[in-house]
């Protein structure tokens, strides 16, 4: 779907479509006003005859409208009773429309959604949310299937209007924002929704070769099982043991602030397909724990999105890649491994390997001296049990990142929660043989995880996001959601004086 940015009036602008709003109980938005005036009072008709749902993201669409509109077609979004709108809502009704424009026949439509106001949100931000909204609305993965059909007559093009040529420029910076957003978070979907057999380590690692391919200021390289072992990537090779397809350490360096600034750090996850190792799971759903490289999906769909934006930072993208399966060659519960860092670890459940892989890739992150390191994870089903499918879990050994990236998860609607990181956890993590067990006792399993991981960044400010809960969805809507790269695209833009959003406090 294309997007582009022009001014006009609703009633004046040819195309298939004109998309306005209307809010509880008969309030028009400025565009909508002009329409019924322009079409002799067709809209306030509508709406005292109950025929327009004015309930937020219910959508009535009116063919051949009367009066002078130029439109072929005019689709009415409710707003409900909020004025000004939460920024939820606005998501909600952008969305609601273009899944209404994807069935309505229109191929090109004038959306005027972006003049609704937005609590503490400027005019960037609503068109970025509306390019987000509309891409994710009409996200599709049928790659794999025989007989897929497109829709037959798709919404190809979408153009944000605005009544004056001075919003122009921050419509269009929404747009570029928007736009490589939803790129990053297609890739990030399009990876986690690819099956096992597909997606394994070496695959991850033609992803982010295409990365440098397609954009030259982003290098990558690729650690073989060989160059591990050199590095005493114990750790990762441990989870590596009981699979067929080599681990690989990836590695994506993007190169857009000076020579000199440190980069931030982003290390994602990649367990391609974990059964759980000798620590099997259990079989019902086991096809999901293809989504356990969401983590991996999200950093390279950052990198994609930083690298289309040519953002003025230094990005460093760091993936351990491996499959976690049961074998004869497999760790065992009660092995002892020694990490990159020269930590000894007792291995006490095969099935929290992630932290394993995750840790080795966190000692490798010191040498690229880093402001902050970020690692994106999904960890433990303890983050689901508590915060569900709404929130990922954020601690961090550093107050002020945590509030940086809990910000940028308020704007961006990609919402994070901070929990505790105290050393009453990491006290659960002792073992009668080795430095440290891989899992804690007496519960708090998403604490404890993170207090593993932070034993491996004492040297910098780093910060844990466990996505265990918001990288995919299951049940009829199943496949991976592209979070949290929207997230993590708005902490990056913010550090950099992007323009994703403005500066406001979300409420």
């Amino acid at each position: 779907m294309d997007f582009n940015a022009r001014t006009g009036d609703a009633d004046k602008l040819r195309g298939a479509c004109v998309v306005v709003g209307v809010s509880a109980p008969r309030h028009l938005s400025p565009a909508a006003e002009r329409l019924d005036k322009a079409s002799r009072g067709q809209l306030r008709d509508l709406l005292k005859s109950g025929d327009i749902d004015t309930e937020c993201g219910k959508t009535t669409l009116i063919h051949h409208p009367k009066g002078r509109i130029q439109a072929e077609r005019i689709l009415v979004v409710g707003c409900g009773k909020d004025k000004p709108l939460s920024a939820k809502s606005f998501s909600q009704i952008a969305s609601a429309a273009a899944k209404a424009l994807q069935g309505s026949g229109a191929t090109d439509a004038v959306s005027f959604l972006c003049e609704l106001d937005v609590q503490d949100r400027d005019l960037t931000w609503k068109a970025s949310q509306a390019v987000q909204a509309s891409r994710d609305a009409v996200y599709r993965f049928d790659d794999l299937k025989s007989d897929a059909k497109a829709p037959k007559r798709p919404l190809r093009r979408m153009t944000l209007a605005a009544s004056d040529a001075d919003d122009l420029p921050a419509l269009r910076d929404g747009i570029a924002s928007g736009v490589a957003i939803a790129n990053g978070m297609d890739l990030a979907r399009g990876l986690g929704n690819r099956p096992g057999n597909l997606c394994t380590p070496s695959d991850l690692a033609e992803q982010a070769r295409a990365l440098q391919q397609k954009h030259a200021s982003v290098k990558v390289r690729v650690l073989e099982r060989k160059d591990m072992e050199k590095l005493g990537m114990g750790a990762l090779l441990a989870v590596a043991r009981g699979s067929r397809q080599p681990p690989k350490l990836i590695t994506m360096e993007y190169s857009g602030g000076g020579k000199h600034d440190k980069p931030v750090v982003l290390i994602g996850k990649g367990v391609t397909f974990d059964s759980g190792g000798i620590s099997i799971k259990p079989g019902a759903a086991m096809d999901e724990m293809k989504f356990d490289m969401c983590g991996a999906a999200s950093v390279l769909g950052t990198v994609s999105a930083v690298a289309e934006l040519g953002l003025p930072i230094n990005l460093v993208g760091i993936v351990p890649a491996t499959e976690n399966l049961p074998d004869g060659d497999a760790c065992k519960p009660g092995d002892i491994v020694t990490s990159m860092s020269g930590k000894t670890i007792e291995i006490l459940n095969t099935d929290a390997e992630g932290r394993l892989i995750l840790c080795d890739a966190l000692t490798y992150a010191e040498r690229f001296k880093p402001d902050v390191v970020i690692d994106i994870a999904t960890l433990t089903g303890a983050c689901i049990v508590a915060l569900g499918k709404i929130a990922s879990g954020l601690l961090s050994n550093d107050q002020e990142l945590a509030d940086e990236l809990l910000e940028a998860g308020q704007m961006s609607w990609d919402r994070a929660w901070q929990l505790p990181l105290w050393d009453d956890y990491d006290e659960q993590l002792k073992s009668n043989f080795a430095d440290m067990a891989n899992i804690g006792s007496n519960g708090a399993g998403t604490i404890t995880a993170a207090s593993f991981l932070a034993r491996f960044a004492k040297d910098y400010r780093w910060a844990h996001l466990d996505i265990a809960g918001v990288a995919w969805k299951s049940g009829d809507a199943k496949g991976s959601t592209g979070r949290p790269v929207p997230l993590l695209m708005q902490f990056l833009l913010k550090r950099c004086g992007g323009h994703a959003a403005n500066d406001a406090q979300a409420q």
